[in-house]
């Protein structure tokens, strides 16, 4: 599995570009240089202070959403709803003050309302999702479209709703090689590759019947790339499951109905040489399923199903870590726990800590940032023997639902809450 996890990185940086990792200390897209919510810096903060690590600066003009953050080299950008309308916005690493937003699209006023695609820096441009579907390519100096393609107009794409209900599009897209990749959710294209300069189409998959769980259409996850069997294969949720799509042609390989429900299905999956672990909340449970070789072609093998009260990530993701996963469980709750994802035993948790509600999560330098709904941000050891919490802090003016996912680049660590910006030291004194 260590071998494959070496090669799936080394991959990774030769597809989506070296400027994307020359760096080091950036977090260019969803969940890190490789999507898998871990930051390769290193020598920070083992212990926060009672108050926290230091604020370094605070500044706002994002606009309200819960998209988080990617950085690199001196800029940042996220997503906003200013007014009455969208934006991307690139604020400076530096301060944080707002270098250029560009509108695209409408503001979505709600309850729930606000951005969630987190943009993806690729090659100088940023590509975005807009909540009502429009994928956007801008220069990422100046914030100048390049190209657009919309996801509803253009290939019929919808959000699988639940009890006649959506909270529209939330992918953040994924950038690969030549292409970017995306989830309309259609029966005609239910994921596509562009030409990542052109917006050109270059392949489509059409959606196959999987099964009666869950309702047609996107999901609020996105996709990873796998190499399962061999296969480059692109793997996300959709409405009706877990599913595999080969990335030379688009091929529908591989689905898994069992994890879906008809309300949400959110957490992106985590890829480990040939298997696949799943987890959606809304009473749904957790999987682990191994892609094997079914006649001339492939399928999803569940290795096991971990009912609800065992596990289940509502929303804010997990982690694999030295064979196991790290994550917030229990329906909008977020309890810290730790599992072996080869038997499904779990190691420790869940634990009932200070944190209300769900728990976004990343991962640096053997540590886990957990932030919860309430915004309180705690530091938990990756550890398997016990749970040990190393500090917490509540980020300040916290208003609706703090859901931005925490981003660690260098040794900083950044929080978007919502119109807000703040940027804490990490570094280890």
């Amino acid at each position: 599995m260590r071998t494959h996890l070496s090669f799936l990185a080394i991959s990774l940086c030769f597809c989506l570009g070296g400027s994307l990792f020359a760096a080091g200390p950036d977090w260019p897209q969803w969940r890190g240089p490789d999507r898998t919510g871990i930051a390769p810096a290193k020598n920070l903060l083992t212990q926060w202070p009672k108050d926290g690590p230091p604020l370094v600066w605070r500044n706002q003009g994002l606009g309200n959403g819960y998209s988080s953050l990617a950085i690199h080299g001196d800029a940042i950008f996220t997503m906003g709803d200013i007014g009455e309308k969208q934006y991307v916005v690139a604020a400076s690493r530096k301060d944080g003050s707002v270098l250029w937003k560009t509108e695209v699209g409408k503001a979505w006023v709600d309850q729930y309302g606000g951005t969630r695609s987190t943009p993806t820096y690729n090659d100088n441009h940023i590509y975005s999702i807009s909540t009502e579907g429009l994928l956007t390519c801008l220069a990422a100096k100046t914030g100048k479209v390049v190209w657009k393609k919309h996801l509803k107009r253009e290939f019929g794409g919808f959000m699988a709703a639940g009890n006649d209900w959506e909270w529209k599009f939330s992918e953040s897209p994924l950038v690969d090689g030549d292409r970017v990749v995306v989830t309309p959710g259609s029966k005609d294209a239910l994921i596509v590759a562009l030409n990542k300069k052109t917006g050109a189409e270059i392949w489509r998959t059409k959606q196959p019947d999987m099964g009666e769980k869950g309702a047609d259409g996107a999901a609020y996850a996105s996709i990873v790339i796998g190499n399962a069997l061999g296969i480059k294969q692109y793997v996300t949720l959709t409405g009706r499951g877990a599913v595999g799509i080969a990335a030379a042609d688009g091929k529908f390989l591989w689905g898994y109905n069992r994890i879906a429900n008809k309300v949400a299905n959110i957490p992106t999956p985590i890829v480990e040489g040939n298997h696949v672990f799943v987890s959606t909340g809304y009473g749904t449970g957790a999987a682990l399923l191994e892609i094997v070789r079914e006649g001339d072609g492939t399928a999803a093998k569940e290795v096991y199903f971990l009912e609800a009260n065992k596990m289940q990530n509502h929303h804010g993701g997990m982690i694999y870590h030295k064979g196991h996963i790290f994550a917030g469980t229990a329906h909008n709750k977020g309890f810290p726990i730790c599992l072996d994802m080869k038997s499904g035993d779990i190691k420790w948790g869940p634990v009932r800590n200070e944190g209300k509600g769900s728990a976004a999560l990343s991962m640096a330098d053997g540590h886990l940032y957990f932030r919860y709904q309430n915004g309180l941000m705690v530091l938990v050891e990756a550890t398997t023997d016990e749970y040990r919490e190393k500090g917490s802090f509540m980020i300040p003016e916290v208003k609706n639902f703090s859901w931005s996912h925490p981003v660690i680049a260098g040794d900083k660590l950044y929080l978007r809450e919502q119109d807000k910006l703040y940027c804490y030291d990490l570094k280890r004194k």
